[in-house]
């Protein structure tokens, strides 16, 4: 068993930029990182400062290069399958039955989509069946657009997407849920609605090209928002007793302090907002307050 001064789960942008934070501050840290990100299918990151376009592997290598610069900071590929709380810190044990103890921890595990039962989703997930305008928007702006989303989720997407093509449908899987001025907002804005099942999306290596639909009709598009639901990556907030939102991130203050002393969370586990940019900020937030905190235990 080996102790640090903070355990990191998840090694990707947020996880990164936690240790390098910490690395900087003379902190020994352990990164435990899956080798899985969520992103690993996507071809381009895009809207970050100083590497838009690039691939997430060549962000994440960069990252994990420089980090590893820091003569105090490890890193080892594995899954932390159990965490305990200790006197003085807690004990993280991984698949193969390595523990390691410290007296904080980093949950940067982000979390796991659940995919629909549609043929083709998975192989097209992040490639052009995508979760954020920010990130994919731009590259099929004024192109042949769905929302895979109903109710509010939907209407938000719209009026985003909008912004970006004036070919847009809705795809409510089923029959629609929305009120009466969200209606009104489709029909000004020329959005369509179809509420029959979508059973195919065909496509080329994760390129749409068609949906068929549970009646047998086929429809083109070049790119489909979907809003699907998610899980935490990663059992230890749960084993941990960490407090969710409503939507299932990780519940956090402005430091990225969860409910559980000593435990913060940064990235996709612990916001909304999944960009690159997001998860390197929250990464160096929750490395910022965790030093801060060791420094004043120590003064």
């Amino acid at each position: 068993m080996e102790n640090f001064d903070v355990i990191i789960i998840g090694g990707s942008y947020a996880g990164l930029s936690a240790a390098m934070t910490l690395g900087r501050s003379l902190r020994n840290v352990l990164v435990i990182d899956s080798g899985l990100p969520c992103n690993r299918q996507t071809p381009h990151s895009h809207n970050f400062l100083t590497r838009d376009g690039e691939t997430p592997k060549a962000i994440a290598t960069i990252a994990k290069e420089q980090v590893l610069q820091y003569p105090t900071v490890q890193f080892i590929e594995g899954i932390a399958t159990n965490a305990q709380r200790l006197e003085n810190g807690f004990e993280i044990t991984t698949k193969t039955q390595q523990s390691f103890t410290a007296k904080k921890l980093i949950i940067a595990s982000g979390i796991h989509d659940i995919h629909p039962d549609i043929k083709g989703f998975s192989e097209s997930w992040g490639i052009s069946v995508i979760h954020c305008p920010y990130c994919h928007g731009y590259e099929f702006r004024h192109q042949q657009t769905a929302i895979m989303a109903n109710g509010e989720r939907a209407a938000h997407l719209a009026m985003l997407v909008r912004n970006l093509t004036n070919q847009l449908t809705i795809l409510s899987n089923g029959p629609a849920a929305f009120e009466t001025d969200q209606l009104e907002k489709f029909g000004k804005h020329n959005i369509s609605i179809i509420e029959n099942k979508i059973t195919t999306i065909q496509h080329v290596n994760g390129q749409v090209q068609h949906l068929v639909f549970e009646d047998g009709s086929i429809q083109p598009f070049d790119a489909v928002y979907a809003a699907i639901p998610f899980v935490q990556h990663s059992d230890i907030p749960s084993q941990l007793e960490c407090e969710l939102t409503e939507q299932g991130h990780i519940k956090t203050d402005s430091f990225q302090k969860t409910s559980v002393p000593d435990v913060f969370a940064c990235g996709d586990s612990a916001s909304p907002m999944r960009s690159v940019a997001n998860a390197v900020y929250t990464g160096n937030m929750a490395g910022s307050m965790i030093n801060a905190e060791l420094c004043r235990e120590l003064f």
